[in-house]
């Protein structure tokens, strides 16, 4: 074939593959028709988001908790239907759908264990995988080489086995409270474990012995905090006064991070023993290096090296094993962990309050013994009854945060807390005339007895001078005066009516 005669057959070719121009309007149209209903489609989805997210809002107004939640549960659900509808809609801004999805289910609480009476749901050791649990807490990591020795500590030893039975009979309520308050606090306090490669059990065991997860424990002999550092045990490993007044002993954060050191270090100093440390945590290191060294490295468990340490030390060391291993294994004991919603968050008091305040007006929805100590444990620098300033930020859970702005801002409840917390016995107490005695009456023959010249009561003081620790409500409180006299007397501006120790205040229309 001629080039001619090839080029000619190409245009023919193309001249019969183009559509004819009917065929092409048809398809332009059902092209149109297609991309309308789309459209149409994918704002429908949108209205529907929008409607949804409105309902979410709408549920802070229901008159109560309860009726809220199921406002927000529907709510969200309709918000997942309409992510999954817009994921198969050609044209659908997924990302936009999802990012309102993802941030009002962030900032929402669960809510699922409302129906559950006593507020409990059963955990097995398989549940901590979704509480960062580290793979060295499986039990055996504890630091042996075959992988079998915390497993024999547990089973083949009678001390440990009675306080694994203390534990789950008069101890069983200390357990669970251990457990409700370490899980607010998990989130702060393991990190440093995994960091310094020791199992989350242990840190729990500790826990619970040294403080059923109280921040603000002490002991008589001067050791705070969660983990119960003295001082100078405290003051080695970073502990202390950190130049504002707080002692950092009370942070969770902080002690666990000491304490995971210091564990180190004496599973360096006394052959890799676990006992043996633990029992230095409790007894002194002094001692617990003494005795190692002197017995050649024998057993804590050797009667020889037993004897020589407290009697409070050997109970502590089974007990803290003891704990880590129904932490680990709370299924086989018949355990229920309470169920506690921790998502970690923060509030930004919109008005001034004290953590004593909160703790009523957020009421105990969710949590059988209310929010205090999760309050003052996420918040270890304040005193519960510190008047904390509007703008004061707190640390705090979803579940919290939510029922914070419920129940905190505004309402019935928030006025029943001021009312409270203002409260003051001295103002039940009243006075009618001086008291009069009550006596046997005086016989005929013998004069009346004269009656007792009345007593003044002690002159009002004028003035006090502020000490430390010091707050205007607790001084208000002190001396029966109205925290707005008291703080126009001596010219403090609201919200914070700073005070300072040495300061002197005028108790003007006190009393």
């Amino acid at each position: 074939m001629s080039v001619r005669g090839l080029i000619v057959a190409i245009c023919l070719a193309s001249a019969w593959a183009l559509p004819m121009p009917a065929e092409s309007a048809s398809r332009e149209r059902t092209t149109a028709s297609d991309s309308r209903r789309e459209q149409a489609e994918v704002a429908a989805l949108q209205q529907r988001m929008a409607q949804a997210e409105q309902q979410y809002r709408d549920a802070m107004q229901a008159p109560d908790e309860d009726s809220a939640a199921r406002v927000i549960n529907a709510a969200l659900k309709e918000m997942k239907t309409v992510v999954d509808a817009c994921a198969r809609q050609h044209g659908c801004p997924l990302e936009s759908m999802l990012g309102t999805y993802e941030r009002l289910l962030q900032d929402t609480p669960r809510f699922e264990d409302t129906s559950n009476d006593d507020g409990l749901e059963p955990l097995d050791e398989r549940d901590f995988a979704a509480a960062d649990v580290p793979e060295s807490a499986s039990g055996a990591a504890l630091l042996s080489e075959d992988g079998q020795r915390f497993v024999k500590m547990v089973q083949m030893n009678p001390a440990v086995q009675a306080g694994i039975r203390r534990w789950l009979t008069d101890l069983r309520p200390q357990l669970m409270d251990s457990y409700e308050n370490y899980r607010y606090m998990q989130h702060l306090m393991s990190p440093a474990f995994r960091r310094y490669g020791l199992p989350e059990a242990l840190l729990f065991g500790i826990l619970a012995k040294e403080s059923n997860g109280k921040v603000h424990a002490g002991s008589r002999a001067g050791a705070v905090g969660p983990l119960q550092f003295m001082p100078s045990t405290g003051r080695r490993f970073g502990l202390g006064d950190d130049g504002t007044g707080f002692d950092t002993r009370y942070d969770p954060r902080a002690a666990a991070d000491a304490a995971a050191q210091y564990l180190n270090e004496r599973m360096a100093q006394l052959g890799n023993s676990l006992e043996l440390s633990l029992a230095g945590y409790n007894g002194g290191e002094g001692r617990a290096l003494r005795v190692y060294q002197s017995s050649g490295g024998r057993s804590f468990w050797d009667i020889n090296v037993y004897s020589q340490f407290p009697a409070e030390t050997k109970d502590y060391v089974p007990m803290v094993i003891a704990a880590a291993w129904l932490f680990l294994h709370p299924k086989e004991y018949g355990i229920r962990w309470p169920s506690v919603s921790v998502h970690p968050t923060t509030i930004t008091l919109a008005l001034p309050a004290s953590l004593y305040e909160l703790t009523i007006c957020l009421g105990n929805w969710g949590s059988r013994n209310g929010y205090l100590r999760p309050l003052r444990n996420l918040n270890p620098r304040w005193k519960p009854d510190d008047v904390l300033p509007a703008g004061t930020v707190l640390n705090v859970t979803t579940r919290i945060a939510w029922l914070y702005r419920f129940n905190c801002t505004r309402g019935k409840r928030l006025e029943l807390a001021h009312q409270l917390m203002a409260s003051n016995v001295q103002d039940a107490l009243v006075r009618v005339g001086d008291p009069v005695p009550v006596s046997d009456p005086a016989p005929a023959s013998s004069p009346a007895a004269p009656a007792p010249a009345p007593t003044r009561a002690p002159a009002k003081p004028r003035t006090y001078k502020v000490q430390r620790g010091d707050t205007i409500s607790s001084i208000a409180r002190k001396w029966q005066c109205d925290i707005t006299d008291l703080a126009k007397a001596n010219k403090l501006k609201k919200p914070k009516y700073a005070i300072k120790p040495g300061q002197v205040l005028k108790l003007d229309g006190c009393g």
